[in-house]
């Protein structure tokens, strides 16, 4: 039913701003038929002409049945009225039957509780909201106790089960306790199964209630009255707290809640009596609650997984990075409302800031440089790495040298005895010269070190390196006399016979 007042919203839309139906259906969140019954116009509502229907001689005989039988099912009066002569289809019978079905309006009794007794719990959805390029739904977890009406809101991106306990848990340090039952829908969260009285609770929600000593208790199906003050808890935030309302990120609209929650709706009057505020009554309340545990119940997601090819974990439609790990080595993801964690055992080896977007590649710089660091060493190994990490200019030469024929494995092998033999100063250097005259060889190279060894006189020889040589360490050498060299020379002095 439209208020007067939207009403004539309506028709100034329609008729001043020249909207059409569907626009103006779409901003007031309404079908668009009762914007057209709201415009009451010719064009909109055309009477419609009556044509007879096929249901019309059974319809006396249908009411008098419902009225004897108000629950039966629209299935056994088609099956009746066919073996009278109807030929109509069941679709177009339940139309008329639940149009003749009298409506019983039930009665209940007000629901009292002691303080500290009973709370109730329900998630609220609000939409979509975009985080980067992702689209996050909004929801809202709200618990409140049935004595005082105090209650606790919280939203998340998402209703899974860990914030489902995280929402308890939060809610219970800002109580500072909690009460001995609380009363749930038949959310999965809460309850996997149910066959009758017999009911299978979601083994997390029974960890919870163990550690906090509290008791769930299930509505029945289809039995919303039963938890009526959550349920107005939620239509009262939808339109006190959420309507209107901008915020830019997630902890500014808790931010925003948890203020609207203590300056708004604990300071409305308690329904029980209208000279007290719901702050009093939760004061009353609060000291009859059951006492928190000494530690709060642990929410955090924890899952096993493996390493990939890469340095990345997949979570939540993100990459995190984790230092360097062989593929399927088995880590254990732990992740929190503001944080994931990476660990090896009981060793945490990573840990990053959540991200709520999607496709983003949460990289901490020393994880890269470990890669880095195995990479260069794996590459050092090798022939050509060794070479190329002594002299990077000897790619160069290399490249150069195939280009005009030459094998490259041999002027490696070349290259690195010249690396021995005069260091790698020396030899970048020698390369260096040999690129300037377009000798990119390394017999040219070879002859660059030998012609400067050669012109540098007085200089102490160049060291050997015995790294790769263990064997010439032991090598003795035994000297000769340097009489013998004398006499040699008394030998060559003597003039011939």
């Amino acid at each position: 039913m439209l208020s007067d007042e939207l009403r004539v919203q309506i028709r100034h839309w329609f008729y001043a701003e020249h909207w059409r139906v569907g626009t103006i259906a779409q901003q007031l969140g309404v079908h668009p038929d009762a914007v057209r019954h709201a415009l009451e116009t010719e064009q909109f509502n055309r009477a419609k002409a009556l044509r007879p229907l096929l249901t019309d001689p059974y319809v006396e005989f249908i009411r008098q049945t419902l009225q004897q039988y108000p629950r039966l099912c629209a299935t056994r009066i088609y099956q009746m009225i066919r073996e009278r002569g109807y030929t109509g289809s069941v679709v177009q019978l339940r139309r008329v039957v639940a149009r003749l079905r009298p409506v019983r309006a039930e009665s209940f009794l007000r629901l009292r509780c002691f303080p500290g007794e009973q709370g109730q719990v329900d998630w609220a959805h609000f939409g979509e909201v975009p985080v980067g390029r992702a689209r996050r739904r909004l929801s809202c977890f709200l618990i409140t106790l049935s004595y005082s009406r105090a209650l606790y809101l919280e939203f998340f991106f998402d209703q899974s089960m860990e914030n489902f306990l995280r929402g308890h848990v939060h809610a219970f340090q800002a109580w500072s306790g909690q009460p001995r039952i609380l009363l749930y829908d038949n959310l999965r969260s809460a309850v996997l199964e149910r066959r009758g009285d017999q009911i299978h609770f979601h083994p997390r929600l029974l960890d919870l209630c163990a550690h906090y000593h509290f008791a769930p208790r299930p509505c029945q199906v289809r039995a919303g009255n039963q938890k009526g003050r959550v349920e107005r808890a939620v239509l009262y935030v939808r339109e006190s707290f959420w309507a209107g309302r901008t915020f830019t990120t997630l902890e500014e609209l808790n931010r925003q809640a948890l203020l609207w929650r203590d300056q708004v709706a604990h300071q409305r009057p308690w329904p029980d009596d209208d000279s007290r505020t719901v702050q009093q009554a939760f004061l009353e309340e609060q000291p009859r609650l059951l006492p928190l545990p000494v530690h709060p119940f642990e929410t955090d997601l924890v899952l096993p997984t493996h390493v990939g090819k890469t340095i990345y974990l997949r979570f939540d439609l993100n990459d995190y990075s984790i230092p360097p790990r062989p593929p399927g080595y088995p880590l254990t993801l732990v992740a929190s409302e503001s944080r994931v964690r990476i660990l090896d055992g009981d060793k945490e080896i990573a840990q990053h800031l959540r991200s709520y977007d999607r496709h983003q590649l949460v990289l901490d710089p020393a994880h890269q440089q470990a890669l880095l660091e195995e990479k260069r060493k794996a590459f050092g190994s090798t022939p050509g790495g060794r070479l190329a990490q002594a002299a990077p200019e000897s790619e160069a030469l290399l490249d150069a040298a195939f280009a005009r024929g030459e094998s490259a494995g041999s002027q490696t092998a070349q290259l690195l005895k010249l690396l021995d033999t005069y260091g790698a100063a020396e030899l970048r250097s020698a390369i260096h010269e040999a690129l300037e005259r377009s000798t990119p060889r390394a017999s040219s190279v070879a002859f660059i070190l030998s012609r400067r060894q050669r012109s540098r006189q007085n200089t102490a020889p160049i060291p050997v390196d015995l790294s790769r040589h263990p064997e010439l360490e032991s090598l003795d050498v035994i000297p000769h006399d340097l009489e013998s060299y004398d006499e040699l020379t008394d030998q060559d002095d003597e003039p011939d016979e």
